[in-house]
């Protein structure tokens, strides 16, 4: 797309009039039309709205000049799955496993190495290779050469322990314990539950990054459970290996 359509596309499927986007990012609508039109760009603070207004990066705005790459991961990155500030602000340095709601959520590479590797041996890779394709890349990005300075001092982490022992607390039948919960995007596991009160809700949503597992059943047999929170809620469910509709087992507010 060239980069002076860019923003009219983006209005235009999300069905606003040149007025309508004005007045969303305070500006007039001649200032919409320039950029339309290519004879200006959105000053930083403008751009930053707009961001916000399509759910789109900056990046995407400006005609895509630059590959986006998480500085903590590694991982290549579309706007879908860019991580947001506190503010709501697409961060463009952190994708969303990495990078929560404004929180980091890894401060151990070797735990990190050990979640991409198994994504990478999935998309052909040997794991030897991946080990050491990622043993070699990680030290080379921004988040890990500025740990020291970005780190929260092991807070999200201690977060992740309560949380845990939290779940183990609650003694699911059959459920194996949890020892590990890892950073969930809401598009991969995007499933509707009935709560006890009868209400059906989706708890995943793909601006949100959650904690969680998929756990084998204790004693074997053809259903997994699967267990999601954040700081507002823990739900446990089941549900089979080929897709099946999940069970809700518990829902409990934090």
């Amino acid at each position: 797309m060239e980069k002076r359509s860019v923003i009219q596309e983006l209005r235009t499927r999300k069905g606003l009039s040149q007025d309508e986007l004005a007045e969303k990012v305070m500006v007039t609508r001649q200032a919409v039309s320039r950029w339309e039109n290519g004879e200006t760009v959105p000053n930083t603070e403008t751009l930053k709205l707009l961001s916000k207004e399509f759910n789109v990066t900056i990046n995407t705005l400006l005609g895509e000049p630059r590959k986006l790459i998480c500085q903590c991961c590694g991982m290549p990155m579309e706007d879908e799955l860019v991580g947001c500030d506190k503010d709501g602000f697409l961060n463009e340095d952190y994708c969303k496993w990495c990078y929560a709601d404004g929180t980091y959520t890894y401060s151990n590479m070797n735990e990190l190495i050990d979640v991409c590797v198994k994504h990478l041996v999935n998309e052909g890779f040997t794991e030897a290779q991946a080990r050491a394709h990622m043993e070699a890349t990680l030290p080379t990005l921004d988040y890990w050469k500025r740990y020291e300075e970005l780190s929260d001092d092991g807070q999200f982490e201690m977060f992740k322990a309560q949380l845990i022992q939290e779940i183990n607390d609650l003694h699911v039948e059959g459920m194996p314990k949890v020892e590990k919960l890892n950073a969930l995007v809401g598009s991969y596991v995007n499933l509707a539950y009935r709560l006890p009160n009868g209400a059906e809700v989706r708890f995943l949503n793909d601006q949100t990054t959650y904690l969680g597992t998929q756990l084998e059943p204790e004693f074997g047999g053809d259903r997994c459970f699967g267990v999601l929170a954040n700081m507002d809620f823990i739900l446990i469910s089941t549900y089979g290996a080929e897709g099946a509709d999940p069970e809700l087992l518990l829902y409990k507010k934090r």
